[in-house]
């Protein structure tokens, strides 16, 4: 990971864990051509370490199994060959390479590794501030998203409509909301 050239104001130097109680990593992905599915990923890990000068790097794993579209038969669908291939591919990760400003928020650049490719992804950043906690240690909060292409990481399962259109869109938008604590 390259250390990010934006520093973070009020975020101390150290390692922040995110607090998986207190965090979401949600998708939107098109169905049908007129409506929307949403889901979470239920088991999540990942931290935050800033260095002394402010700058700081990321990374997270997400474990594709935990999927949640509150449809156990499009769950198992998901975890399946057919997408996620999820006992070959059981985790999804993160891995920043820069953070920059851009108007009242942050780009966060990063390598996301999915469905086992890697690409550059950029996420628009939210950065809501820092919160002296409630005796376990100062919280951060991050709110961040991006839209993705699933055909970009290899999962290009086709399901047509009859009408024209298909089952399953190709845009994933990714929305992660991160509570991190300081670790001492």
């Amino acid at each position: 990971m390259t250390a990010s050239t934006t520093t973070l104001p009020g975020l101390a130097a150290g390692t922040w864990a995110i607090d998986p109680v207190h965090s979401s990593v949600g998708f939107s992905v098109r169905h049908l051509m007129v409506s929307k599915v949403r889901g979470t990923f239920e088991n999540f890990s990942g931290s935050i370490v800033v260095a002394e000068d402010g700058t700081a790097t990321a990374d997270a794993e997400i474990q594709v199994d935990s999927i949640n579209t509150k449809n156990a038969d499009r769950d198992a669908h998901i975890k399946s060959a057919d997408f996620f291939d999820a006992a070959n591919y059981p985790v999804a990760s993160f891995a920043t390479t820069g953070v920059r400003a851009e108007g009242g928020d942050y780009v966060l650049a990063g390598d996301f590794t999915l469905h086992g490719v890697t690409r550059p992804i950029e996420l628009t950043l939210e950065f809501n501030g820092v919160n002296p906690g409630m005796g376990q240690g100062a919280v951060a909060g991050f709110e961040a998203t991006t839209v993705i292409n699933r055909k970009d990481f290899g999962i290009t399962i086709e399901m047509p409509l009859e009408g024209g259109g298909a089952v399953v869109g190709d845009k994933i938008t990714l929305n992660i909301e991160i509570e991190a604590i300081q670790q001492a």
